[in-house]
């Protein structure tokens, strides 16, 4: 791979739960808007630009979660900045939406942002712990990202992430990326679930699909060795 390999984190923990993984990978890390030292930036479409402004043409590029979302904009709006695509714990919606039913209930995510614009310190460990429901390490997967979580950026860039989550929907977008794509995703993921996954898969032409058993939204925790290893072999691929 000559290439360089790029990563986008996802809401809220910040950069330091993906960087043993990232490092493995002889990656760097791109902090979301407004985290880090990185400014806020509130408009998404705005953000998708910025971070390809950053990229050399041909990275690899790869995110989770929030940041798989902003990873598959980038591909598909900016192709020639984008040679691979790793998509881990990827979605085109995060709630549900006509003819997407993979998701959450819109009403489910409005009653969490509620409760993180009151208590985002109690809300946090009940988020975490919910994405790894049905890990077969959800405990210690757990307690490992609550000790790894950065400090938490702004009530602000924390809103804005959410109204990211509640308004994107990127099916329109996932159909122009061009490049080689992974998406790893684990089978019991409780936030992602499967099936967004595979009807991801289905819509970005000749898109790879690694799917992790008794795995939830971390995979690159939970089976790290694994998780390293696919990623590797196709980065170098």
């Amino acid at each position: 791979m000559t290439a360089p390999f790029v990563f986008l984190p996802g809401w809220c923990v910040g950069r330091t739960p993906v960087n043993a993984a990232v490092s493995a990978l002889n990656g760097s890390i791109i902090d979301l808007p407004g985290y880090g030292s990185e400014p806020l930036i509130a408009d998404f479409d705005a953000a998708v630009d910025a971070i390809a402004a950053r990229l050399q043409p041909g990275t690899a590029l790869g995110g989770w979660s929030l940041g798989a979302q902003l990873a598959l904009a980038v591909a598909a709006r900016h192709p020639a900045k984008v040679g691979k695509l790793l998509l881990v714990a990827g979605t085109t919606s995060f709630v549900q939406r006509d003819g997407w039913p993979y998701a959450m209930p819109p009403n489910m995510l409005a009653e969490f942002t509620a409760g993180i614009a009151a208590d985002v310190e109690a809300m946090l460990p009940r988020f975490v712990g919910g994405f790894n429901r049905g890990d077969a390490r959800a405990k210690s997967v757990t307690a490992e990202l609550l000790q790894l979580a950065d400090p938490r950026p702004s009530g602000e860039v924390l809103a804005t992430g959410l109204r990211w989550l509640r308004d994107v929907d990127l099916r329109s977008d996932a159909p122009r990326v061009a490049c080689p794509t992974l998406l790893v995703h684990g089978a019991a993921d409780p936030l992602m679930p499967l099936g967004a996954a595979e009807a991801l898969a289905a819509l970005i032409p000749g898109a790879q699909l690694a799917v992790f058993d008794d795995c939830a939204h971390a995979p690159f925790l939970s089976r790290p060795d694994d998780f390293i290893a696919r990623a590797r072999d196709f980065l170098h691929d």
